[in-house]
């Protein structure tokens, strides 16, 4: 745990100092989802239908930008193989910065993204919904997304074969953040939705410290 701290505040302090993947990730995502009112129209019969779907594909494209250097920085300075050295597992180093994504990314999104919902007419009865499936979904994408950075570590075009290699990943926390958000508008039960949410976090939780931490050493060696 002492590994974990360290590791996430060294993350969090070097992305505050830089502050550019935080706010390219928050404009990312207000100006995409600000642009369908404008191309369909303000319409409410139109825009309500779809904003699930656009409110959850836009915070999926938006949590990805920054993906790439998760390990980047660390890989071309040296640090990552310092890291992978020491007495701490590489699984939790790989935990410690996934959750450094996702404070810098996954927060903001998770409080802006009911603005966004107000411009695309959501229902005030479907922000909960949303809260709690981005609040469980945004983690489950950041701990994929460093297994897919792990992966792509060193190769050309990272950031594109990142992309093609995470968007099937996380198609499932797709469907069922956007369902529940779809149920909560229709008025039925959305439970069942977040709990299959939360299953994917703690599968996430338990499988991807360990995908990425092997990718890793694949990469140093």
């Amino acid at each position: 745990m002492t590994a974990f701290w360290a590791v996430l505040r060294h993350d969090l302090r070097l992305i505050l100092r830089q502050g550019a993947d935080g706010l390219l990730v928050l404009g990312f995502f207000v100006m995409a989802t600000a642009m369908f009112p404008f191309a369909i129209g303000p319409d409410a019969g139109v825009l309500m239908p779809i904003a699930a779907g656009v409110l959850w594909v836009c915070a999926l494209f938006a949590a990805t930008l920054s993906l790439e250097r998760l390990f980047l920085a660390d890989y071309e300075d040296g640090t990552l193989e310092l890291l992978a050295l020491t007495p701490a597992p590489l699984e939790v180093l790989v935990l410690a910065k996934a959750a450094a994504h996702w404070i810098v990314t996954g927060v903001p999104l998770l409080i802006v993204a009911p603005m966004m919902g107000m411009l695309l007419n959501l229902p005030a009865t479907a922000h909960m919904a949303l809260f709690i499936a981005m609040l469980l979904g945004m983690p489950t994408l950041s701990l994929l997304g460093a297994v897919g950075s792990a992966l792509v570590l060193g190769a050309r075009r990272g950031g594109m074969l990142l992309t093609l290699l995470l968007l099937p990943l996380t198609l499932p926390v797709l469907i069922f953040g956007a369902a529940a958000v779809e149920a909560a508008q229709a008025g039925r039960p959305w439970s069942s939705e977040v709990t299959a949410l939360g299953g994917f976090l703690i599968a996430a939780l338990v499988l991807t410290p360990w995908a990425a931490a092997a990718a890793l050493r694949q990469a140093l060696d």
